[in-house]
């Protein structure tokens, strides 16, 4: 069920997109991504740090695009998102010396020191380099092949998610799997 709201409003852009544009693509997803925080407000009772910055960026590079009838805001959101994740990530660990992987998910998984600043590491990497590839996408593709990108480029995440979770498998205990979901 978590996988449908996670992609509910990709897929919804996508159809919108091809039936329509740009532009009524951009509303659906606006729309959808409303719909999509209600529904993880309504199963959380509370929206993570991630949620409401994805929630502000497609709302605002949304309303941009709608209103100055520009296509670029919306194609360049993902890159500003993940920029600004690398970003936050490298500033967090190397300036502050906090980790936000850490402080995010230390409740739910235990893990060793030196794996929470590899995974911090691998973050800030995937980040830069998603907004790199969406970038030089969304500067030198057309809509459609900035769209399709989109689509197929989830592979992208999902490759990068099974990973993490091969990698930090061997470290996690029978402890951790005990512990109650929050």
């Amino acid at each position: 069920m978590k996988i449908l709201i996670d992609f509910f409003p990709i897929l919804l852009f996508f159809g919108a997109y091809k039936f329509y544009d740009i532009y009524v693509g951009t509303a659906v997803l606006m729309g959808a991504t409303v719909i999509q925080m209600g529904l993880i407000y309504a199963i959380d009772r509370r929206l993570q740090m991630m949620h409401k910055i994805t929630l502000a960026l497609i709302l605002v590079f949304g309303a941009l695009t709608l209103l100055l009838h520009d296509e670029r805001f919306i194609k360049w959101k993902p890159t500003v998102l993940y920029a600004a994740m690398a970003i936050a990530l490298a500033i967090a660990v190397w300036v502050y010396k906090k980790n936000f992987l850490k402080m995010l998910l230390g409740s739910q998984i235990s893990l060793p020191e030196p794996v929470w600043m590899r995974l911090n590491m691998v973050w800030v990497a995937y980040s830069a380099f998603m907004a790199a590839m969406n970038g030089y996408v969304a500067a030198y593709y057309s809509t459609e092949a900035w769209v399709n990108f989109k689509i197929w480029g989830y592979a992208f995440p999902l490759v990068f998610i099974v990973g993490q979770g091969i990698y930090i498998s061997r470290y996690i205990t029978s402890d951790d799997t005990e512990k109650p979901a929050p």
